[in-house]
């Protein structure tokens, strides 16, 4: 009896040993463990859902150095839907915006590029120079373009997250500029999936851009830090960042099946960590999910009656397209989906106005809806409009 008991003590504190207290604490943050991460914290995301399927710390905050970039190039794709820039727009390069160090395309003083070479610049080479530049365009300065980030943070749920520039260069947690692997996720999510014409840029392994000083011309050329564009199949993007204090972070952005994986490492210990790991994370969620998309509900939509209207009837459509992450090691059935409308309509209803919803089931458990909205407006009847009605009628009649 004695000799079963010291043994049972011998077990577990050899257990103890092998695996410290603090390897127990990381393990409860981990899920999805057949993935293997020696960064600090990871997170793979789908795009179109926004459903987590591995994470290790994915709230701890962090130095995020350049992928800082992510959310400075969300605000300008945004600045350019807005129709307040356009790529063709010219940037002039402030003395501010000139002396930025670490990653940059040396641009000088009052040397001016179009919004297209700027993009550019800080996909593909994550320039420092072209980030505030940019920032300065749009808000008028880096301190009016932060706030502008911080506000974009918030509203994307990044509870994590606080930025003190545009750049995360020089960033540490003490002055305030930090991230997590999941708030970098969701801005990552923000931009790909948004603007996707991102991809045109950050996939780019090498270009070149032409400075023009008084100096004259001379070439500059770009070399993308992000090494999977080189031969990752379904490669969108995204961005690195790398300090001595954030050591090596990645968003990488991958697309194949009408699936779209997001995977950020950050405070990996070296740059090869970073990209195998990612590679490590994107590789998993494509052999072990697939995603559902719901193309064909419009086949299924009836016209809805309306009362009082220009038309008797209202066309209804999704307000967006439905998507399930749907895992090897759950119920792979096919959703279902039931349709249901709300009560007659009366005009005027605008484009937009919901109209109905569809709910979507495996089997009896709802798995998420869809609201349905009018396709257009339909302005209230007028007295002409009941007048040409009835003759219509009458002559239908003989």
């Amino acid at each position: 009896m004695k000799f079963r008991i010291y043994f049972l003590l011998f077990c577990l504190s050899s257990l103890f040993i092998l695996f410290p207290k603090d390897a127990f604490a990381q393990a409860n943050n981990v899920s999805g463990s057949a993935i293997d991460i020696s960064a600090v914290s990871a997170v793979l995301m789908e795009g179109s859902t926004g459903e987590i399927i591995f994470e290790k710390d994915k709230d701890k905050e962090l130095v995020p150095a350049s992928i800082t970039k992510i959310m400075t190039l969300t605000l300008i794709f945004e600045a350019l839907d807005n129709g307040k820039i356009s790529l063709e727009t010219p940037v002039t390069v402030s003395e501010y915006a000139a002396s930025m160090g670490g990653s940059q395309v040396f641009l000088e003083p009052n040397e001016t590029q179009t919004v297209d070479t700027m993009i550019k610049c800080i996909s593909i080479a994550s320039a420092n120079d072209a980030a505030v530049a940019m920032a300065e365009k749009i808000a008028g300065s880096e301190e009016a373009f932060v706030k502008k980030m911080n506000e974009k943070a918030v509203a994307l749920g990044m509870k994590h997250t606080q930025f003190k520039n545009c750049t995360g260069l020089d960033d540490d947690i003490q002055s305030g500029h930090y991230s997590s692997a999941y708030d970098v996720a969701l801005m990552s999510r923000e931009l790909i999936m948004k603007h996707p014409e991102i991809s045109n840029y950050s996939t780019v392994w090498m270009d070149q851009i032409i400075h023009k000083t008084k100096k004259g011309e001379s070439e500059f050329g770009l070399t993308n830090t992000n090494k999977l564009v080189r031969f990752y199949d379904g490669i969108t993007g995204l961005k690195t960042g790398s300090t001595s204090k954030a050591k090596y972070c990645l968003s990488a952005s991958a697309r194949r099946d009408n699936m779209d994986l997001i995977a950020v490492i950050m405070a990996a210990p070296d740059h090869k960590k970073r990209f195998a790991e990612a590679q490590s994370l994107l590789d998993y969620g494509f052999a072990n999910c697939r995603i559902y998309q719901d193309t064909e509900i419009t086949h299924s939509l009836t016209k809805i009656p309306l009362r009082g209207g220009k038309k008797d009837s209202i066309s209804p459509v999704p307000q967006s397209t439905f998507s399930y992450l749907m895992k090897d090691d759950d119920d792979m059935t096919t959703p279902t989906r039931k349709i249901s409308y709300f009560e007659i309509q009366k005009a005027p209803v605008k484009k937009g106005a919901p109209v109905g919803n569809v709910d979507y089931f495996i089997k009896d458990k709802k798995i998420g809806s869809v609201l349905l909205v009018a396709s257009e407006d339909i302005p209230a009847a007028n007295f002409a409009d009941y007048l040409l009605a009835l003759t219509k009628k009458l002559f239908h009649k003989m």
